[in-house]
């Protein structure tokens, strides 16, 4: 099993301070999520069924109907790779690990490229898979080159695959207005931005063909009733989506400050998100640990990827051990 963020039971046992006392900013996943109702006595008591209104609130909110309802994008970041015969595989160097995993388990040919070298490597390659913004190191690329790298594969029979799972809270970047054209596949996470991480339901779009493939391999009720009924409400909640994306903006500011305050220059992030690339991460993941502060870290680099504290003695006990850390 790969690593994820999240971890604090694991971090709890290893550096001796209680599971409930960690600020936990491993994740990404917005701290101040959507508030859930008690799921009705129905949703547990029968069988999740399709003409409940999941489809159609997505529908409306991602502005395309060419979707399947997965259990989080896990299952087709796993069932994707079984769809084609071998084939070469473009990915950036550092990106979410479940990608690569299960591309090379299936026997697919897998090349790393910088985010300047993807033009010139195109053209060699089957598939483009990009999480857009990238995760950890939030990279992004204008809509005008997704759509011309699609457009050079489809002519090949290729696919682009864009991961939008931290997309939500800048939705005017997305390539959802594209679903139907050849060869693009958007996974989409209800976890992000919505804070949902447990409910385990996520979407596919592309073409129809793809999604009958992707719904036959998964199978029946593969998302819960309650899940399907509180997502279904939190995609329709307008005024909430509006509010939250104002305030993780600021909040995405004023995370990237205060480490900067600190000597602590991020070398890329997201709204939702700060990465941290350099030879003193290992000791500040440690040393924020010994605090019961949770990062994520990564080998490669090595770099730490930050989240969002979640209230205002979250951000009161980051800053204190930032002003506590000298940088070796």
């Amino acid at each position: 099993m790969l690593e994820h963020g999240g971890g604090i039971l694991r971090a709890a046992q290893q550096y001796g301070i209680p599971a409930q006392d960690w600020l936990d900013l491993s994740t990404g996943l917005n701290p101040q999520g959507w508030p859930v109702p008690a799921a009705s006595p129905r949703s547990w008591q029968r069988l999740p069924e399709e003409d409940d209104g999941l489809e159609q609130a997505a529908a409306d909110y991602y502005g395309s109907p060419l979707l399947l309802p997965v259990a989080g994008s896990q299952p087709a970041i796993q069932l994707l790779p079984t769809l084609r015969p071998a084939c070469r595989v473009g990915m950036l160097p550092l990106c979410y690990a479940e990608h690569p995993w299960h591309w090379e388990q299936n026997g697919h040919q897998l090349s790393r490229h910088a985010p300047e070298d993807i033009d010139a490597a195109i053209d060699q390659l089957d598939v483009l898979l990009l999480c857009h913004p990238n995760n950890p190191t939030g990279t992004t690329f204008s809509r005008a080159q997704l759509q011309d790298w699609r457009a050079r594969l489809a002519c090949r029979g290729g696919w682009l695959i864009i991961d939008e799972a931290f997309m939500d809270a800048t939705p005017e970047h997305s390539l959802l207005a594209d679903v139907g054209l050849p060869g693009l596949i958007v996974l989409r996470s209800i976890g992000k931005f919505f804070g949902l991480a447990g409910a385990r339901v996520g979407f596919v779009f592309a073409w129809p063909a793809l999604l009958q493939q992707l719904a036959e391999a998964i199978g029946p009720w593969s998302i819960n009733g309650p899940a399907r009924e509180v997502v279904k409400q939190a995609l329709q909640d307008s005024a909430w989506q509006h509010h939250m994306r104002a305030q993780l903006a600021t909040d995405s500011a004023r995370l990237q400050q205060l480490l900067q305050m600190h000597g602590l220059n991020p070398a890329g992030g997201s709204v939702l998100f700060q990465w941290l690339q350099g030879a003193h991460c290992p000791a500040l993941f440690d040393f924020l640990a010994r605090r019961g502060i949770l990062l994520r870290q990564f080998a490669d680099g090595p770099s730490l990827r930050l989240g969002l504290p979640p209230d205002e003695a979250g951000w009161q006990q980051l800053e204190t051990a930032l002003a506590q850390w000298e940088k070796p």
